[in-house]
């Protein structure tokens, strides 16, 4: 996501990632695409802190597992994130809206078996105006596939065993007053 960003010229891109390997992929192919990423490892946003954004983009870890586990290394680190799924979604959505300019927005890929209206509430919580942009209604990949008796079980997928992959928009307000709330302000004030 961030090499596909960081192909326009007007902004500049920072990819953040713990896995060492991950940066180490962005930072050599940013090399081979000659385009500007600053790769930091790091845990979320820990790796920017006191840095704000226009666009935050993030596909997290979110895949249920019966285990219940974050590993911290290895290949599942890539997509377990515990028993519901929302381990890093839950602090992405928490922290987020301070990470913001006003009037940025975070957009979060992530699948309708980890709980759609708990982002969509997070993410409001915050202060955030939210909104599902994007929705593709399909079969299970192969990790959930194999734990498809167990998501059934637990009430995270119907008996038609599918999926939908989310992007869950959530924009900060601008800081610039709507015309609306200036007439009203005017209005006010004039009647006084």
């Amino acid at each position: 996501m961030a090499l596909a960003a960081a192909g326009r010229r007007d902004c500049e891109v920072y990819a953040v990632d713990i896995s060492r390997r991950s940066i180490l992929t962005v930072k050599l192919n940013a090399l081979l695409r000659r385009v500007r990423v600053r790769a930091i490892r790091g845990d979320l946003f820990k790796a920017v802190h006191g840095l704000t954004f226009d666009l935050i983009v993030s596909n997290p870890p979110y895949l249920p597992s019966p285990e219940g586990k974050v590993f911290e290394r290895g290949p599942a680190r890539a997509w377990d994130a515990g028993l519901t799924g929302r381990f890093f979604l839950d602090r992405i959505c928490a922290e987020a809206a301070g990470f913001l300019r006003p009037g940025g927005s975070i957009m979060l890929i992530h699948s309708s078996v980890c709980g759609e209206q708990a982002t969509l509430d997070a993410l409001a919580e915050t202060g955030l105006r939210t909104s599902v942009v994007h929705r593709e209604r399909g079969p299970l990949g192969p990790l959930l596939q194999a734990r498809s008796g167990w998501l059934k079980q637990r009430g995270l997928i119907g008996a038609d065993g599918l999926e939908d992959i989310l992007i869950i928009r959530g924009q900060k307000p601008s800081a610039q007053p709507s015309l609306r709330s200036c007439l009203t302000a005017a209005a006010a004030s004039a009647s006084r």
